[in-house]
């Protein structure tokens, strides 16, 4: 009976020694699990954060490109393309031999430009003559022309036919009172002298100065780009009525608009006479030898269509040259140019004296 109840008290010993181990190795378990989870390093929630891989190629920033006319430069440190703010700078040349005939065997390489005195690279912008032109023709309808003035219009519906190709574009002005865009931008030939024969003789005004700035700035607008912009004039340049502009203002518009200017002053020699038409007349001849241009001053009024010829002859004998100016700077000022053929010093060549630069 005691061997048996010794036996009892054995195995219960063994069973609760049994559970209290088996507790302990849970506990044990539970606590490791807790620590691990405690021991790892959050993760990270978003890729911002992440180290980058160093086999990835980082790719550069690129700035905004800058606006311009010059083409396109490639950095070749950074590879971006980079844009230099330049204007290409439009030079009409006439070209004449000793004779006064038009000379059109020359090519780009045979001229030199300077511009304050540093050369610069030319390019042709045209074959001679080829270049569309953009042409205004201002009629002086005022007092001071009104006995010649069916003679004069004319002979300027004659130029207009000899001149004008198929790609060219006229427009008309006339100089009075005030200005007044009598024909509008047009290439039908027909249209043109149309608007210029409906024109009539007045004994008004001149309001020279303010017709010319005005019909400058019209040209500048409605011209196509890569054309060469042409005033001409029949008026013998006195002016008596114009409010807002002076020669000065002139000179200004038309080289800042890249013009070229020719004057046809049909009141004869007797103005060697009179100071005010010697002052007209020598304005006229100052924009024309600024802008490349030629100013006439012929005999009597039958002259007038051989001088419609020569400048009909000259344009369609003229050389548009183009330069980029090695002279960023955009502070609006003036640069002086200079134009010749070394190689031919016994060609006579105009061309325009100079341009005003960009202004930022």
């Amino acid at each position: 009976m005691r061997r048996k109840l010794r036996f009892t008290i054995l195995i219960c010993i063994v069973a609760v020694l049994g559970a209290i181990s088996s507790l302990s190795a849970l506990s044990q378990a539970q606590r490791s699990r807790r620590v691990n989870t405690e021991s790892q390093p959050a993760q990270p929630t978003s890729s911002i954060n992440k180290a980058p891989d160093a086999n990835q190629v980082q790719q550069p920033r690129t700035t905004p490109e800058q606006k311009g006319d010059k083409p396109q430069k490639a950095d070749e440190e950074s590879g971006e393309v980079l844009r230099i703010e330049s204007k290409l700078i439009a030079v009409p040349v006439s070209v004449t031999d000793a004779t006064g005939q038009p000379v059109k065997d020359l090519k780009p390489e045979d001229f030199n430009l300077s511009e304050e005195g540093k050369s610069q690279q030319l390019v042709a912008l045209g074959d001679p003559g080829q270049t569309p032109v953009e042409l205004t023709l201002l009629f002086d309808v005022s007092g001071s022309v009104y006995e010649r003035f069916k003679f004069q219009q004319d002979a300027a519906a004659r130029f207009l036919r000899t001149v004008l190709k198929p790609k060219d574009a006229v427009s008309v002005y006339s100089i009075g009172f005030g200005p007044q865009l009598v024909q509008g931008r047009t290439k039908d030939i027909d249209q043109a002298i149309g608007g210029l024969m409906k024109m009539q003789p007045t004994k008004e005004g001149t309001a020279f100065f303010d017709t010319l700035v005005q019909a400058a700035q019209y040209l500048s607008k409605n011209a196509e780009p890569g054309t060469r912009r042409v005033i001409v004039v029949i008026s013998d340049g006195e002016d008596n009525n114009s409010d807002h502009y002076r020669l000065r203002d002139a000179q200004r518009e038309v080289q800042r608009n890249d013009i070229l200017f020719y004057a046809i002053n049909p009141s004869g020699p007797s103005i060697r006479l009179n100071k005010v038409s010697m002052r007209g007349h020598e304005g006229m001849a100052s924009l024309a030898n600024e802008t490349g241009g030629l100013a006439f001053l012929p005999d009597q009024l039958q002259d007038l269509d051989p001088i419609f010829k020569q400048i009909a002859a000259e344009l369609q004998a003229q050389y548009l040259l183009g330069y980029y100016s090695t002279d960023e700077r955009a502070d609006g000022g003036f640069r002086r140019i200079a134009v010749n053929v070394p190689k031919r010093p016994d060609l006579r060549i105009r061309a325009r004296q100079g341009y005003y630069a960009p202004k930022a």
